[in-house]
């Protein structure tokens, strides 16, 4: 009997197509458009995407499933260089005092003539059951953690044992810190987890911290035989690519990097910037905040929009690609990441890859995440993350020397070896 190499698959990308709403990715848009884009090529008929919709789960063929893939990556322009994004134009005039706007928000045209070019090919994806596909056995995969709230859309595989039905789950912060969410996310979580645990033949997440509290989750719903596969998450190839940093803009700047939500902390960024102009006046650093705005951010709103101190010294940007989020990371003094929980923290391992100094908190994951090449703070201790950020600031910073020597040892999980294990993973589960 010849010996199984590899297995049939079916991606679920109703997230992914969803995101055709929004400007740029997240971290979770990134680690799932790098799974699809992994498993989903046109010319492979043993593995397609799938979407979830109304009427229940429906299959495209691999050519329709790719195609919607590099519609999403156009339109967030992942392929555009800096010089061609606007967004990224109008911070670098903001860095250099050219524009007295603080806050960069645009959106994108063309997304839904594109969507419509796609239907008028292959039309609606209604009534194709993924469950002929994966007849002999295979595995559905689903990477964005949507729709797990809702069980009824995985009913399809239930009555087939060769199916086995793979989760990647980032985190458990809702479950574990409420505080930082809307009051709705508890519950809606706590329903994914019941989902995984009736429906789950293995699962895969980003770092050991988020692993053992899947562990923790699964044990107490009576899954403690669930597989879990820890999988670094490599950064997007364009943060290993070494290019020279741009010339300095307007004087020193920081980058922060996430959606505005109470979890980000960017109220201690902004309490420490207040008081770093009161102290240092026009020759301040600034802060480039990247990212939308969230949920429960009023006080932060209230600062961006309305403190005088920080008025010309903090940029807010949302809407950039990720070669202009890359370019303004490398003129950075550093990136700062005071947030209080995360399941991994993307942008702490991009800003490493790409040779820049981090300035992160304190917490477990960021040990494991980090190698420790990031200088590590308290994220509730402001006076520490002001004194840092001033050191940093300044020209030939002995401090931002060690930051960067730390960042040049930074070792990358490896992007191949990140989808060989995954794949031998799933291969495993048959064997």
């Amino acid at each position: 009997m010849k010996a199984m190499t590899r297995r049939r698959i079916v991606y679920d990308i109703t997230r992914l197509v969803s995101r055709i709403r929004d400007r740029t990715p997240n971290g979770i848009d990134r680690v799932d458009f790098a799974l699809a884009n992994h498993f989903i090529k046109a010319d492979d008929p043993d593995r397609s995407g799938m979407m979830n919709m109304a009427l229940g789960p429906s299959l495209l063929t691999p050519r329709a499933a790719r195609e919607a893939l590099d519609n999403i990556r156009k339109h967030w322009g992942e392929d555009e260089e800096p010089d061609s994004d606007p967004h990224y134009l109008e911070v670098a005039a903001a860095l250099d005092g050219e524009a007295v706007s603080k806050r960069v928000s645009k959106g994108r045209s063309g997304q839904y003539r594109e969507a419509l070019a796609w239907v008028r090919r292959h039309g609606l994806p209604l009534g194709k059951s993924p469950r002929k596909f994966l007849a002999d056995g295979g595995v559905y995969f689903n990477v964005s953690q949507f729709p797990l709230e809702f069980d009824r859309f995985f009913r399809w595989s239930a009555d087939n044992p060769a199916i086995d039905n793979v989760f990647f789950l980032h985190d458990l912060l809702p479950l574990e810190t409420p505080e930082y969410f809307l009051p709705a996310e508890y519950p809606r979580h706590r329903a994914r987890m019941e989902t995984v645990a009736r429906r789950a033949r293995a699962v895969i997440v980003s770092s050991c911290v988020v692993r053992d509290a899947v562990r923790r989750c699964l044990a107490d719903l009576g899954r403690s035989d669930i597989p879990i596969l820890v999988a670094p998450l490599p950064p997007d190839p364009i943060f290993l690519r070494r290019t020279t940093p741009p010339p300095a803009a307007g004087g020193a700047y920081f980058v922060a990097c996430g959606t505005i939500e109470p979890r980000k902390n960017h109220l201690l960024l902004l309490h420490a910037w207040r008081d770093i102009v009161a102290r240092l006046g026009a020759a301040a650093p600034k802060l480039v905040m990247i990212g939308e705005r969230g949920w429960e951010n009023e006080h932060v709103v209230d600062l961006l929009e309305r403190c005088p101190g920080l008025r010309g010294h903090v940029i807010e940007a949302s809407g950039l690609t990720t070669p202009s989020l890359k370019r303004l990371l490398l003129g950075a003094r550093a990136l700062l990441f005071p947030t209080f929980a995360e399941g991994y923290g993307l942008p702490l391992a991009e800003a490493l890859a790409a040779g820049v100094p981090a300035i992160a908190s304190d917490i477990p994951v960021f040990h494991e995440v980090g190698q420790m090449r990031a200088l590590m703070i308290d994220p509730t201790d402001g006076p520490a993350w002001r004194e840092a950020i001033c050191a940093y600031a300044r020209e030939g910073s002995p401090e931002r020397q060690v930051g960067l020597e730390r960042a040049a040892r930074y070792t990358p999980p490896d992007e191949a070896a990140f989808f060989a294990a995954i794949e031998a993973f799933l291969l495993d589960l048959r064997r």
